[in-house]
């Protein structure tokens, strides 16, 4: 099977090591993101449904320089919560972005993301 690392300059790139996504066959691995503006680097302001959107603009960039439609293609979402009592706000603005039936998901509270973070989501996204 290939395995080719994806990289686009639409989702927030950092030097540690790891790729934005890597493409095994017809899937796409979206490594998690938190709400990190890709042209500043930093974290965007706001409350937690404009750093949820964030987030899933960010698998949405990797998405799309992959080949897929975009979070249309995605089949399969971690979401990581710091405060569960964020779930209601995080699944207002998640389901916003999502037309039609919304992916597989699986939603954790933990006790601390990088650069504290209130939220990060990885995915899988089917391509073919």
């Amino acid at each position: 099977m290939s395995r080719k690392p994806i990289t686009t300059d639409e989702a927030p790139r950092n030097d540690n090591p790891y790729s934005q996504g890597i493409v095994a066959g017809d899937t796409l691995y979206v490594s998690g993101y938190g709400p990190v503006d890709p042209d500043t680097g930093e974290a965007v302001d706001g409350d937690i449904r404009t750093q949820t959107e964030r987030v899933l603009d960010n698998v949405a960039a990797v998405v799309e320089e992959a080949g897929g439609d975009g979070l249309d293609a995605v089949v399969k979402v971690t979401v990581y919560l710091t405060d569960l009592d964020d779930y209601e706000r995080v699944n207002e603005a998640y389901g916003a972005k999502f037309s039609g039936d919304p992916p597989a998901r699986v939603c954790i509270e933990v006790s601390r993301l990088p650069d504290d973070v209130a939220v990060e989501m990885d995915a899988v996204a089917h391509l073919g």
